[in-house]
């Protein structure tokens, strides 16, 4: 019954290619013949056996002591959302980390980054959480890291470690084989789940000879997010195609590398939001039942409204809670993103008049 419920699989994966690239848009399952496959994550061409393998989803420090962060190039997605105090925390997705030397900082998780890392069937890996996203972490299918569990001796103690260089609490990191250890300690499959693969993947890619220009778009050279606390920008290059990502007033960089971080695709969602029950701190963030946004590439922006099938507020076990986001444009069809990597950014619906393109 296996066998015979994967050759379908591949059946409809195989269609789904053929189908996918006819409009000039493909779904990134679609399969090459030579050991390469389309990555889920960014559409580019990639070795199966990083292409194939679940992704991981890692909360990245990014208050100014802590920075720069380890590894974020790496990262093909990047979701970056308000929490308490009005920073802002960052989760990266990475497929391809292997020769990565360290990843973090790495901080703790909230709620709604769990629902993030849930839509692309990610291991999640965390150090620590806000006392009400614990439920959500172990429910049994969150592919949860964490690195208070059994820490020193359980998968905490054998995931992270405390690197020399930044002080506590800025100075939790990780690597490829750390992780590995950790996956192991738990008992996860590596495999993306078969529903996972049945839904393509989560975004919709443009073909490779079929760019998104968005040529009836606003002009969106210089994207600025309205973030108070790191006045995060975004600054197209024409040359390359390419938004560079800036804080604090200047580029962010990884400090693996010491190159500052670039993006093809922008993603700004709007999110109800409000006070989290019993905090005077946190942040309930509505991340479940839809809104609007912009999507931005090639130094274009198009409004759009996102939502995510079956999702409700009223029980946040509900399996649309878990499904992807999908984002609309005016005609109320799915956009295409360019090929490559895209930053997400969660922006509170209340400021949304703070966010500026030009």
């Amino acid at each position: 019954m296996k066998r015979r419920f994967r050759k379908l699989v591949a059946g409809i994966l195989s269609a789904a290619m053929v189908a996918g690239c006819m409009g000039g848009a493909m779904t990134a399952s679609a399969e090459e013949n030579n050991g390469m496959v389309r990555s889920f994550l960014t559409a580019k061409l990639v070795p199966e056996s990083i292409g194939r393998t679940r992704p991981i989803s890692v909360m990245l420090n990014n208050i100014y002591y802590a920075l720069p962060q380890s590894g974020i190039a790496n990262a093909e997605i990047v979701y970056e959302a308000p929490v308490e105090g009005g920073i802002t925390r960052l989760m990266g997705i990475f497929e391809d980390y292997q020769d990565v030397e360290r990843i973090g900082s790495v901080r703790s998780s909230r709620e709604y980054y769990v629902y993030f890392a849930r839509e692309f069937d990610s291991f999640y890996l965390h150090f620590g959480q806000a006392w009400y996203a614990l439920e959500l972490l172990w429910r049994d299918e969150t592919l949860n890291l964490s690195g208070l569990e059994d820490a020193g001796k359980g998968e905490g103690g054998v995931t992270y470690y405390r690197g020399d260089d930044f002080p506590a609490p800025h100075n939790v990191f990780t690597n490829y084989d750390m992780i590995q250890a950790g996956i192991d300690f738990r008992g996860y499959s590596r495999n993306y789940s078969d529903d996972y693969l049945l839904q393509n993947g989560h975004y919709q890619f443009a073909a490779d000879d079929a760019p998104v220009l968005l040529e009836n778009g606003q002009t969106a050279s210089t994207v600025e997010v309205g973030y108070d606390y790191n006045n995060a920008t975004f600054v197209y290059d024409e040359q390359t195609g390419k938004y560079t990502r800036y804080q604090f007033g200047d580029p962010q960089i990884d400090m693996m590398t010491g190159n500052p971080l670039t993006y093809d695709n922008i993603l700004i969602q709007y999110c109800s939001w409000q006070p989290q029950v019993d905090s005077d701190t946190y942040l309930d963030i509505n991340v479940l039942t839809g809104g609007s946004g912009k999507y931005i590439t090639r130094g274009k922006a198009i409004d759009v409204t996102w939502s995510k099938d079956g999702a409700t507020t009223e029980d946040p076990f509900a399996e649309g809670n878990f499904s992807p986001t999908r984002y609309y444009d005016a005609n109320g069809e799915q956009i295409t993103l360019n090929q490559g990597k895209t930053w997400v950014c969660i922006v509170l619906d209340s400021n949304s008049d703070d966010v500026q393109l030009y």
